[in-house]
């Protein structure tokens, strides 16, 4: 190996090494973090868990960026589908069945329950429609949009975009782990995470296409995924409070992740022509969170 290539690699071998170092501590942080809320607010420690599941999902799928550069676009647009078809599924059979199970267990009629579930959709989508106007942030295709986008550097736009897109994430998991038992609540965990795998991909290869470097890609696509647990914790906590506030707090997940679905994922995985692809994407990753579901509920 000649001294180019040697002066090449150490670089990469040091933030490999930096991060990783970084993640075994977050790790340890949050294994303490779990062990002290398990005896005390189980059903948060399970959100915190499936969050942090999420997390270490989106994680493993930023890794092979490290090794390679290149990822079709028919593959990327297959990949958002995929994704678009788990978070689908994953509002009907884990949010929104559930949520309106919750509303007539609390003694609402079918119309009512409707009611109550229908309109906690239309807030989570109204808050996420204001948040996507408020905030400046940076699709990975369409570019910048939201308020007073020139004051910010393009890295903090790509921040904001990716935390919007995840938050929902989070806070279905959280709410999940509430609403159902312990197996229906990780089997939501379970299929969110199956997607995030090939979403940390995306996200890192598409930070890596817009101009920033391979381990700075990497370290923000890992870094992305720290906002599911997060607002896991956040949904569990506030829906946990008080039983009335479960169907409305399985609607609202479910509204928030269909607006970024609708707003994001599928307008992104159609633009560059492969819809048939992307469509195709979509209906695996339904079928398959539907059958993660109903088998493990």
């Amino acid at each position: 190996m000649n001294t180019f290539s040697r002066h090449r690699i150490r670089p990469q071998l040091t933030s490999v090494s930096v991060w990783t170092l970084a993640v075994l501590v977050a790790c340890l942080g949050a294994y303490a973090l779990w062990e002290y809320l398990l005896p005390r607010a189980p059903h948060v420690a399970n959100a915190l868990a499936g969050g942090l599941l999420a997390a270490g999902a989106t994680a493993l799928g930023t890794v092979p960026v490290m090794f390679s550069q290149t990822l079709s676009d028919k593959v990327q647009d297959t990949m958002f589908g995929f994704g678009a078809g788990v978070m689908l599924a994953a509002c009907a059979f884990s949010l929104v069945a559930p949520g309106l199970e919750a509303a007539g267990q609390l003694g609402h009629g079918p119309w009512g329950s409707g009611f109550i579930v229908g309109g906690a959709i239309l807030l989570g989508a109204a808050v996420l429609l204001t948040m996507d106007r408020l905030l400046p942030h940076e699709h990975f295709i369409k570019g910048k949009e939201g308020i007073e986008v020139h004051r910010l550097r393009r890295t903090w736009l790509f921040v904001f975009a990716i935390a919007l897109h995840n938050l929902p994430e989070g806070l279905a998991i959280g709410v999940g782990y509430v609403g159902n038992d312990p197996v229906q609540g990780s089997a939501l965990a379970t299929g969110i995470a199956i997607q995030d795998v090939p979403e940390g991909l995306v996200v890192a290869l598409a930070l890596l296409s817009a101009g920033y470097s391979r381990a700075f890609s990497v370290a923000l696509g890992m870094l992305s995924g720290l906002v599911e647990p997060l607002g896991a914790v956040v949904g569990a906590l506030v829906v946990g409070w008080s039983a009335e506030l479960l169907p409305w707090g399985l609607g609202f997940a479910a509204g928030a992740m269909l607006f970024v679905i609708s707003h994001e994922i599928i307008p992104e995985s159609h633009r560059k022509g492969h819809e048939v692809f992307a469509t195709g994407g979509l209906m695996i990753g339904f079928v398959l969170m539907m059958l993660l579901d109903t088998a493990l509920g």
